[in-house]
């Protein structure tokens, strides 16, 4: 059987995987020119947001988190890959790890371990990164650094676990009947959620979800179990406030591999804030979009796991909060620049 173009590419990621677990400062520049295309594009999570090709990612975003944690090391726990919007797609979810040493976008260091979720998405051609989309969970080192301004999550913020069956860095012959059949379960659950404007029971969950279905959540939202935790704890307050929302489940890049699935939208979301209940923001019939990426695993016809990052500053960025604002007032005295 001839190899899948999606198993060159998952061949192809490994170059950028290996130099950012053994990373080192002086060659990273070059390993990214060798996998990305000098005019790539780079979408990245606010504040970091679209940046100037490789030379942008480089300079913007990896060469500062690499000042403040000089050990970076990164650890994948899902690779996958497939096929959408005739684009050819890698999927990663993993944790940068290391000790945080420097400041980072203001945030003040801790000296001690730092773990910092990433849901990355890279599209190709001819073997080189053409896009980028890709949300780091930035909450979470705030959070880390004892330094959130923001309310506190309902649900219980943790280190997310690589998925239960071990076996999210997918190899193999490209599975196409399986991933087929991991995708429409996956988009049959998220048409079943859209029925939100009939009530919570028509979304009949029940028929997509195992009774034991883990929800790994960004930081600011937090982490649940079972449906009634997912209900409780970031649903109904969710729909309370965003009765609305519309997911771009067509229109974004939405593939399977295997047992698994990965959605990715710049937005993949838009909804009006008209209601209460929702990280504590107040009813302002306020219309947004929201950055939302995904990863699900299958299991038995049902879905055991699902990973969600959400870029939430750039959710409080639309409705006028400064989020790193807050957080230098709440940090000033840890700086040293506060004024007598």
């Amino acid at each position: 059987m001839a190899e899948s173009i999606h198993n060159r590419n998952k061949e192809r990621i490994k170059h950028l995987r290996a130099a950012l677990y053994d990373c080192d400062a002086g060659a990273l520049r070059g390993q990214l020119e060798d996998i990305f295309a000098p005019d790539c594009l780079v979408q990245l999570a606010n504040p970091l947001e679209t940046l100037p090709g490789v030379a942008g990612l480089h300079e913007l975003a990896y060469e500062p988190l690499l000042n403040a944690v000089p050990d970076l090391e990164r650890r994948d726990f899902i690779v996958m890959a497939g096929e959408s919007n005739g684009g050819d797609w890698v999927g990663c979810c993993g944790h940068y790890m290391g000790v945080f040493e420097q400041a980072w976008l203001d945030i003040p260091p801790t000296r001690h371990l730092l773990a910092m979720r990433y849901h990355e998405f890279f599209r190709f051609e001819d073997g080189q990164i053409v896009e980028m989309q890709a949300l780091w969970d930035i909450p979470q080192v705030m959070m880390q650094a004892g330094a959130w301004p923001m309310p506190p999550s309902l649900a219980v913020e943790w280190l997310a676990p690589g998925p239960a069956t071990n076996d999210g860095l997918v190899t193999g012959a490209y599975d196409a009947a399986q991933s087929g059949a991991s995708l429409e379960l996956v988009r049959d659950m998220l048409v079943g959620l859209k029925r939100n404007m009939i009530s919570v029971a028509a979304m009949e969950l029940d028929k997509y979800w195992h009774p034991n279905f883990m929800w790994y959540g960004p930081a600011g939202i937090g982490s649940m179990r079972r449906i009634s935790g997912f209900r409780n704890w970031h649903q109904i307050p969710f729909l309370r406030a965003m009765p609305d929302r519309d997911a771009f489940v067509d229109k974004g890049i939405f593939f399977g591999d295997g047992k698994y699935v990965a959605f990715t939208g710049w937005p993949g979301m838009n909804m009006t804030i008209s209601g209460d209940g929702w990280l504590g923001i107040a009813a302002s019939d306020q219309k947004i979009t929201m950055r939302s990426l995904d990863f699900w695993r299958c299991e038995n016809g049902l879905i055991r796991e699902n990973w969600v990052l959400v870029d939430l500053l750039h959710v409080y960025e639309q409705i006028g909060v400064d989020v790193f604002e807050r957080m230098r007032e709440l940090t000033v005295a840890r700086h040293g620049r506060m004024q007598v």
